[in-house]
């Protein structure tokens, strides 16, 4: 790794461990917790009682592997939200992961709330 992006990488570890200290998963209102690399996005719906992922959704799946950008962070919230809602969880608090709430984790949350998720 160069040094700027350690720097960046090392900045968003910060940020996310800052934001982890007030932001906890319960079963009434589990985390819904975002993860972006620089080609795929992804999310899970985490119970941090019990420690278990209750719904999970990414870019990496066979059907969303095509799309790219705001679309499939959009279309990633959307399905996050359908399989949370399956399994019974109406409201979330979200977890931006440290990164910045712009562009595509702006989208996964639209398409979150969109899909039917209170966030």
């Amino acid at each position: 790794m160069t040094d700027l992006s350690k720097q960046k990488r090392e900045a968003r570890i910060r940020r996310h461990r800052r934001v982890r200290k007030k932001v906890q998963g319960t079963p009434e209102r589990p985390r819904l917790a975002v993860f972006r690399s620089n080609r795929h996005i992804s999310a899970q719906v985490i119970d941090d009682r019990s420690g278990t992922t209750l719904a999970a959704a990414s870019t990496t799946e066979a059907d969303l592997r095509d799309a790219t950008g705001v679309a499939a962070a959009t279309a990633v919230g959307q399905r996050v939200a359908e399989r949370a809602t399956a399994a019974g969880v109406q409201t979330v608090v979200f977890d931006r992961g440290g990164y910045l709430y712009h562009g595509r984790v702006a989208a996964l949350a639209e398409g979150a709330r969109t899909g039917g998720l209170e966030l």
